[in-house]
């Protein structure tokens, strides 16, 4: 896996990544022009951006880390590259992304960049989830080889068990959606911070 990661990720990749800021600067810059990320546009994209910018800035005002993950932070002292594929339409990346920014922001040695799905599809290709290009997903990344530590997504382990094992095969899109987006709103972040506090323990341990 380090090999093709290798050659999937080049130092022009890491640069140009956007800041958690910056992809949030774009998906508003767009918005005003009623347009989307991506190839694809459409009015129910727009709307289920609009709906995600509303949640992105409840979960940046809201969202506090737990002492124990920042403990794991404060203890990390290894340099890691986050890279994490996304598109401003994305409900569940709505729902990550802004607690994956506060644990970055976190700690000193993890550089956070994020790239559009639609713009990196060899990278998006290889890290398929069941087959699908399931979004976000982030590749922690060891910064001067950019060999793979490993990678998490896209969604906690507890909400991808429920939309495959429960809701995707028994109810709508809509239905099975609003389901994993109340499942959110309850969970409050505890499981992908927990998820996290143990993949840094494990990913430092790979550098």
């Amino acid at each position: 896996m380090a090999e093709v990661a290798e050659q999937l990720f080049t130092p022009e990749i890491v640069e140009n990544a956007l800041t958690y800021q910056s992809y949030r600067s774009l998906i508003d810059e767009l918005l005003e022009e009623g347009k989307v990320t991506g190839d694809r546009q459409s009015e129910a994209l727009a709307e289920y951006t609009k709906m995600n910018v509303h949640r992105m800035n409840r979960l940046d005002k809201r969202t506090e880390l737990n002492e124990s993950l920042k403990e794991t932070l404060r203890d990390l002292d290894t340099e890691m590259t986050w890279l994490v594929l996304t598109e401003g339409w994305c409900g569940d990346a709505a729902q990550s992304l802004p607690v994956i920014a506060k644990i970055a922001n976190e700690s000193p040695n993890i550089e956070l960049g994020l790239l559009l799905r639609h713009q990196y599809e060899a990278i998006m290709d290889h890290y398929e989830t069941d087959g699908a290009r399931s979004i976000p997903k982030l590749i922690a990344l060891e910064p001067e080889t950019l060999s793979e530590l490993g990678s998490w997504g896209p969604r906690p382990e507890e909400a991808q068990r429920l939309v495959y094992d429960k809701w995707m095969d028994s109810y709508s899109r809509k239905e099975w959606a609003r389901k994993l987006h109340k499942w959110y709103a309850d969970n409050g972040t505890q499981d992908i911070q927990e998820e996290f506090e143990v993949l840094i323990e494990r990913w430092k341990r790979e550098v």
